[in-house]
């Protein structure tokens, strides 16, 4: 059984922050460094975000990838921050340093470029802050990583799946309210991470598809085997 933990209280055990030389805090100060990046570059800064049309349609390559460490929000920017530290530092001591950093910044990437790819058959006028997005991505990956376990969101206790719950119910509340499409980076990236966390990981898809290659080699080549039958005169000569 996983011992419990916490999020915004004092019981359960808590996340244990990690020290700065952690990926997790590096992913927390680098939120923190291309927010303000952005802020201060204002108008040319715009090329930091995600603008769906001009990933593939102007070659705008890094979108993706910059959009993920920016929010404009002195709030979002802070609280965003906290939490890569926090989650981030837990997922870390479970997964390590480079599945963390694979899982929060390539599902947050690999959303800008799927709309960027849905952006070439259609319309998608808008730019994206992704901070939150990856912020999104270990709170759902989090929440099912724990499953059954048990947590507590701010002093209530509840299942690590309830937790991933919550995440996806912040992400609804904002489709409410301000449109879905304004969600789409939050809600591809957390179907991605879903799908991660359940087995859909690159590696096992590869070696699924080994064995798929291997199957159908072996059917192609029994194609060409034949059964002698018992009563064929010259049925022995196989046996020598």
């Amino acid at each position: 059984m996983r011992p419990m933990r916490s999020f915004g209280g004092r019981g359960g055990g808590g996340f244990g922050l990690p020290g700065l030389e952690s990926m997790s805090s590096k992913l927390a100060v680098g939120l923190v460094a291309g927010s303000v990046m952005y802020l201060l570059l204002r108008a040319q800064g715009s090329f930091l975000l995600l603008m769906p049309s001009g990933v593939f349609g102007h070659l705008f390559i890094w979108q993706p990838l910059t959009y993920a460490f920016i929010e404009s929000e002195p709030l979002s920017i802070i609280f965003g921050a906290m939490l890569l530290w926090s989650i981030g530092g837990w997922l870390e001591g479970y997964w390590g340093s480079k599945r963390l950093l694979m899982v929060a910044v390539g599902c947050t990437a690999l959303a800008g470029y799927l709309l960027g790819l849905a952006a070439l058959f259609i319309p998608m006028p808008y730019a994206f802050q992704g901070g939150w997005v990856m912020c999104s991505v270990l709170w759902v990956a989090y929440g099912l990583t724990m499953g059954k376990g048990q947590t507590n969101f701010w002093g209530i206790p509840l299942s690590g799946n309830a937790f991933a719950a919550i995440g996806a119910g912040f992400v609804l509340l904002r489709v409410l309210t301000a449109g879905f499409a304004s969600q789409l980076p939050h809600i591809v990236a957390m179907l991605l991470v879903l799908a991660y966390v359940r087995g859909a990981s690159p590696k096992r898809l590869l070696l699924h598809f080994q064995h798929w290659r291997l199957q159908r080699q072996l059917r192609e080549r029994s194609k060409h085997l034949h059964v002698v039958p018992k009563d064929r005169p010259d049925r022995d000569q196989f046996l020598n």
